[in-house]
């Protein structure tokens, strides 16, 4: 998933979790088996956890060597203490421990047989092997009625001592009476060995004066203390595990939103058209939250859960007690419920996101237009239409949130199940003697932890599906590049930090669609605008104004024709030059939240603040600065809410002006403006901008009457192109625009009637010749 291609520039937090987690499964795994040892050692075997006793009676390690090879009797003599006080003490190390303990065990068990009485028998059936192989049956009768009269009903340990005392039982003879014995009395494993070893220590330690309940005591605080260090162990590492993840995943966040502001700063219109501002704003803040949380569970739980499910398994596994088939079922039930699960809410969480973009699109079009809707009325259907879509969210919420619900019974069953299970048929074995209480609880533990570990992976799957549909719409606006680059160097042109450029605009017989467009917005445009000159663009709403000088600063590019600055196409000239060149202010006003100086200075903010007292002056806007209490460090509200649409206006022509630049263009932005204000600034403009092409578009006549070129569009064709006077003889468009705004005394028609009436609508001249 591409969620995880996001962890490639944090290799190194990614290789620390994976060590702080493996070492927490590691700790919580040992807990179990310590537990087992509490119990099973501690409790069980009153604290006496070998076979092999630290301390023993001269006289009883006498009585076990009667059962050991002569070989393996030395190697009990070296590793033990000359005797002192008639007790003997281990002087081994672990290994040593290790070497005795299979020998020992054993001749520790028939021991502790001898001790409790074995009936002769059972004895001389262990002895049968002894006689020779051409015996008569005969005689081996007699033997076993001889033997039962010299010994009785049961042989007990002194008998044994006596036996090998007399010569009447070799070495040999009883080393093999004891594999004998081994064969025929263990039947139930090596456990029942062990248990009968550990019993007869047990009686050994009290017999050379050894205090068992000290024995118990220090074994219980050492295995606890231990318990204690891992479990401590394994706290901190998962809250260095939690640190590392929170930390990574917040810089993950961090560098995703950085990331996706810088590219969206790239785009251009068509590309902020294409995804829509509101899904902007939903991937940049609830996608990428999705991923910085799903970040934090993957390096903390999703790591974490096949560390310790792996490492249970190996445990399970190396502990045979021949219920792992149980282990088995629970999981492949568990990958069903995942796999329906998965088949079922991954189609309705991709679903979600575009539902989460269109609850955002409905609620910010609402909050825009809250004026119009309450000019007129439509309140009631604003709800409506939100909560229709807040419906559908959340409808699909719910049936997602329902079936996250509905697994978690489903996995409290299996586990419940599973662990009836394993005590049902684990029992059987604690009764047998094949399986201790404390080891069965240790696997119980395991189990679970593997049961756990899948569990944990199957809720985290259901949150991957939402979380991966979420990296991929960020993926989206982070993969799509922007439709205006800069050009390559080899055909880039520059000039001096743009101090050499003169501001003479050319469009070449310019052609624009807007992607997916049936026709042309724009078609064959061709004008030209020098510096000190001023050129007006007239024209009905949604004929191509807007669009036109858009492509001036590129915010779009043409589909064909040039547009040219100083005869170099602007596609050729470096974006932040070429911008730096253009002062542009569009239809759509729009301050940011600072100062108005802030504003003012927002295309340079190193700039003089002669120059933004200057650009002030030129737009107008002096006299309402003035006025303020704090001047030019009033506060300004995001969008400029606190100020008038025509102040704002204002200060956003002089933001334009206050970068000086050689090309100026006022995308209807005097519409906001008293006429009087109008005309003060346009008077303005041409004494201190001589030396820039200015390029108006307006909808008012007055505004537009004076400029050196006029250009009229309809329907994305120039129509008219000349003076206000050639027009309003040889453009019938205009001439419409102009009746509409304006007298027939100012629009200068009485006194030149006769000439009107030949132009192609000659309407005015009619009315005023009957007047």
């Amino acid at each position: 998933m591409k969620i995880f291609s996001f962890l490639k520039d944090h290799k190194v937090s990614f290789l620390i979790a994976l060590v702080l987690l493996f070492a927490q499964a590691n700790c919580e795994l040992t807990l179990p088996g310590l537990m087992s040892d509490i119990v099973d050692v501690g409790i069980g075997q009153d604290g006496i956890a070998s076979v092999v006793p630290d301390t023993i009676r001269a006289d009883d390690l006498a009585d076990l060597e009667l059962f050991l090879t002569q070989e393996e009797a030395e190697h009990v003599d070296a590793s033990y203490s000359p005797v002192a006080d008639g007790v003997r003490t281990f002087t081994g190390d672990d290994t040593a421990r290790k070497d005795l303990e299979g020998f020992l065990g054993q001749a520790e068990m028939v021991a502790y047989r001898f001790e409790q009485g074995i009936s002769t028998d059972t004895l001389l059936d262990a002895m049968a092997p002894l006689f020779s192989t051409g015996t008569s049956p005969e005689a081996v009768e007699g033997a076993r009625r001889q033997a039962e009269e010299l010994l009785g009903a049961t042989v007990d340990m002194d008998d044994i001592a006596a036996l090998a005392a007399s010569g009447a039982m070799s070495r040999d003879d009883l080393v093999q009476m004891r594999e004998a014995l081994v064969d025929k009395l263990d039947d139930t494993g090596e456990s029942l060995v062990e248990s009968r070893a550990i019993a007869y220590v047990e009686g050994a330690y009290e017999r050379a004066g050894v205090d068992l309940h000290a024995v118990q005591s220090g074994y219980l605080i050492r295995q606890g203390a231990t318990m204690l260090g891992f479990a401590l162990l394994s706290a901190l590492c998962a809250i260095l595990s939690a640190l590392n993840a929170s930390r990574t995943s917040a810089a993950i966040g961090r560098d995703l939103r950085h990331r996706l502001y810088e590219r969206v700063l790239d785009y251009s219109p068509a590309e902020m058209n294409r995804f829509s501002a509101a899904s902007l704003i939903t991937r940049a803040t609830n996608d990428i939250q999705q991923i910085q949380m799903i970040t934090v569970m993957c390096l903390r739980i999703v790591l974490f859960a096949p560390c310790m499910g792996i490492g249970a398994v190996v445990r399970v596994l190396s502990t045979p007690t021949g219920m792992e088939w149980i282990l088995v079922v629970a999981i492949v039930v568990i990958a069903i419920a995942i796999g329906v699960l998965m088949g079922v809410t991954l189609p309705k969480f991709k679903i979600m996101q575009s539902l989460v973009d269109r609850n955002n699109l409905i609620a910010r079009e609402i909050l825009t237009g809250i004026m119009p809707i309450r000019a007129f009325g439509r309140q009631r259907h604003e709800e409506e239409r939100y909560d229709e879509a807040n419906r559908e969210l959340t409808r699909t919420y719910i049936f997602t949130n329902r079936c996250m619900v509905l697994l978690m019974p489903v996995m409290m069953i299996v586990m419940n199940a599973t662990t009836v299970g394993i005590v049902w048929f684990g029992a059987q074995g604690v009764d047998t003697g094949s399986l201790q209480v404390g080891t069965l609880m240790a696997y119980i533990n395991y189990v679970m932890q593997v049961i756990m570990s899948f569990m944990i992976l199957t809720m985290i799957s259901v949150m991957l599906p939402r979380a991966g549909v979420a990296a991929d719409r960020v993926q989206e606006v982070l993969e799509t590049p922007t439709s205006i680059c800069d050009p390559d160097p080899a055909r880039r042109v520059t000039r001096e930090d743009g101090a050499g450029w003169r501001g003479v605009v050319s469009f070449r017989d310019v052609t624009f669609s807007y992607p997916g467009a049936d026709a042309p917005t724009l078609e064959h445009v061709s004008f030209t605008v020098e510096p000190g000159k001023t050129l007006a663009i007239i024209g009905s709403t949604g004929c191509g104004k807007s669009t036109l000088v858009q492509l001036i600063p590129r915010l779009y590019d043409v589909t064909r024709g040039s547009v040219t600055l100083d005869g170099v196409d602007i596609r050729d000239i470096d974006l932040a030059e070429l911008r730096r060149v253009i002062g542009y202010v569009p239809q759509q006003r729009m301050l940011f939240s600072g100062t108005i100086e802030s504003n003012i200075k927002f295309g340079d903010e190193a700039m003089d603040d002669a120059d933004m007292v200057r650009a002030a002056r030129i737009a107008q806007a002096e006299e309402f600065i003035d006025t303020e209490p704090d001047g030019y460090e009033s506060p300004i509200s995001q969008g400029g809410s606190n100020v008038s649409g025509g102040q704002n206006q204002r200060i956003s022509i002089a933001r334009a002006l206050a970068i000086r630049p050689k090309v100026l263009v006022f995308d209807d932005s005097f519409s906001a403006l008293d006429y009087k204000t109008d005309a003060a600034l346009r008077a303005e403009l041409e004494r201190s901008c001589s030396d820039a092409a200015v390029i108006i578009v307006a909808q008012r006549i007055a505004t537009i009457m004076h400029a050196d070129e006029i250009l009229v569009l309809d329907d994305g064709r120039i129509v008219g192109r000349g003076t206000h006077g050639e027009l309003l003889r040889t453009c019938p468009e205009y001439l419409e625009i102009a009746k509409s705004q304006l007298s027939t005394s100012e629009l200068g028609l009485v006194e030149t009637s006769s000439s009107v009436e030949g132009a192609a609508t000659d309407g005015v001249a009619r009315e005023g010749g009957e007047r």
